[in-house]
């Protein structure tokens, strides 16, 4: 049993060969994009091409590859090149502004970098700020080959050789990503995911929300982000279903490729399912085939989820992290519906604990979530206090503040950061921004803290809605589903919240512009 954990291991890394001798003809990939559909044998070549693709520009074992691209075959390419190769993916945010991405770029450090081409003015101006050199290919947006001819691209260098590659044996804690966290609070740090933490968190997945090799998915997430890894896509490949991409979220199109693949899984984050559901689509999409419909990245209104459940889909709240997981809780079978403002129970290889000054607190109090799961990973690049501070001790400390009932549900009451007193009482923001979003005047709210003479903090609502609300109308609302002391004791308005990350609402950028006085 310790081989198979810390040995050499030729299991290791082999997604697409592997899937390839299982089922060579299953669809894995379709790129809604261009409507081009990818077998897992056409998979495997491809990915043998870019394996020769890599090593002729000199990257081995161990080695990185950092990609700024929109969701595109070329970025499945180049994680099943890394895999076979031991080299390491490192998937950069195309939204980040160049002295981010320089930052990024030199903490990465990759001997190759390849640049989807509406994104090289950027990332060639943080080049000119970052120390690293890599050698840049560009990929060519649809339709573009001629525009680049006269520029290295992906397309061009490709080997035309597909047989299969000869690939080192790894070790299960090799690396095989680096993902950033989502920035919200200063530069993203690098998180380190092993072999190990890729198949433990497919296999959670898979054995917790039941997924099935017929399964087909829409991917609404970035692949720069673990959504657009770890949420969905390897635990569908990892059972030979099939994913479905595209460059841009469009909600219209979303319920048109839900309905044309018959998709039967859909995970997205909560203001991509409201999305949906206000679209004049809504009503005449063919939603049923859909068996697993989860949301994540924040909180999931109580309208939205009526809207799912009206349909006949058991839409329920998921919870993960970059740095574990991330898919760590399920909803066991027939959970009931007061339930449904929890995350549901751990996953099959997981453990979760509410701690407080590191010792767990009693049922029903809230303190700090923290997990243990082989799924969890390795750290953070060159940075060990950070690492310290979130994984020493064999738990990951989230930075989440949460709650678990008498019967063993788990609820997410916001970011510990985010928590203010008022006159000595604890205040959760998303407990009070849970009751304000369903106001039917209120899109979407965040409260922050602002300081107060008389009750040290006071909450601030900062509401994208019908800005003739009155904080008088806030308060007459409150009553009665809130204690006074949570209740906001002033309003902003804002036409459209920021965001950062995948669609997810910037509370960061928010608390700096109205938290203050």
């Amino acid at each position: 049993m310790s081989e198979f954990i810390h040995g050499p291991q030729a299991w290791v890394g082999a997604w697409s060969e592997k899937r390839a001798q299982l089922t060579p003809d299953r669809v894995g990939l379709v790129d809604a994009s261009t409507g081009e559909r990818y077998t897992y044998a056409t998979l495997d070549r491809r990915a043998n091409r870019a394996s020769r693709l890599l090593r002729s520009h000199g990257v081995e074992r161990g080695d990185r590859v950092a990609v700024v691209s929109r969701n595109r075959p070329e970025q499945v390419d180049l994680f099943l090149a890394t895999a076979k190769t031991g080299s390491v993916l490192a998937p950069l945010s195309h939204r980040l502004a160049p002295p981010e991405l320089a930052e990024l770029l030199d903490r990465v450090d990759p001997a190759l970098l390849v640049v989807e081409a509406p994104f090289l003015d950027e990332t060639r101006a943080a080049l000119a700020d970052a120390e690293t050199a890599p050698t840049v290919l560009a990929a060519a947006a649809d339709g573009e080959e001629g525009v680049l001819a006269d520029t290295p691209t992906y397309t061009t260098e490709l080997p035309d050789d597909d047989t299969p590659i000869e690939s080192p044996t790894l070790a299960p804690d090799d690396t095989h990503l680096l993902l950033h966290t989502g920035g919200s609070t200063g530069t993203p740090k690098e998180t380190v995911l092993s072999h190990r933490a890729l198949v433990w968190n497919s296999l959670n997945t898979v054995a917790s929300w039941g997924l099935r090799d017929d399964d087909v998915t829409p991917l609404t997430f970035p692949m720069f982000h673990t959504g657009g890894w770890n949420v969905v896509t390897l635990p569908v490949w990892h059972m030979g279903g099939t994913v479905v991409l595209a460059r841009e979220l469009d909600p219209g199109q979303l319920l048109a490729t839900v309905e044309r693949a018959g998709a039967t899984v859909l995970v997205a984050v909560p203001a991509v399912l409201r999305l949906l559901t206000d679209h004049d689509d809504w009503d005449d999409t063919t939603v049923s085939t859909l068996r697993v419909v989860k949301s994540g990245g924040g909180p999931c209104r109580q309208s939205v989820m009526e809207a799912w459940w009206a349909r006949g889909i058991d839409l329920s709240q998921g919870y993960g992290l970059t740095e574990c997981g991330p898919n760590n809780f399920a909803m066991p079978d027939g959970w009931p519906r007061e339930k449904a403002q929890t995350v549901g129970k751990p996953a099959m290889h997981v453990d979760a604990r509410v701690v407080e000054d590191g010792e767990p607190v009693e049922t029903g109090a809230v303190g700090e979530l923290q997990l243990r799961s082989p799924h969890a990973a390795s750290g953070y690049l060159e940075n060990e206090t950070e690492s310290e501070a979130t994984f020493g001790g064999g738990w990951v400390s989230t930075g989440d503040l949460a709650s678990v009932d008498a019967e063993g549900y788990y609820r997410i009451e916001g970011r510990k950061k985010d928590m203010f007193v008022s006159g000595g009482e604890n205040v959760y923001p998303a407990e009070v921004e849970s009751v304000l979003s369903a106001h039917d005047r209120i899109e979407e709210v965040v409260v922050v803290p602002v300081a107060d003479d008389q009750w040290g903090e006071v909450g601030r609502a900062v509401v994208e809605g019908d800005d003739s609300l009155t904080l008088a109308d806030i308060e007459a609302y409150c009553e009665g589903r809130l204690a006074r002391y949570k209740i906001p004791n002033d309003v902003a308005f804002v036409d459209e919240m920021p965001t950062a990350g995948p669609e997810k609402v910037d509370r960061q950028a928010i608390r700096e512009r109205f938290g203050e006085g």
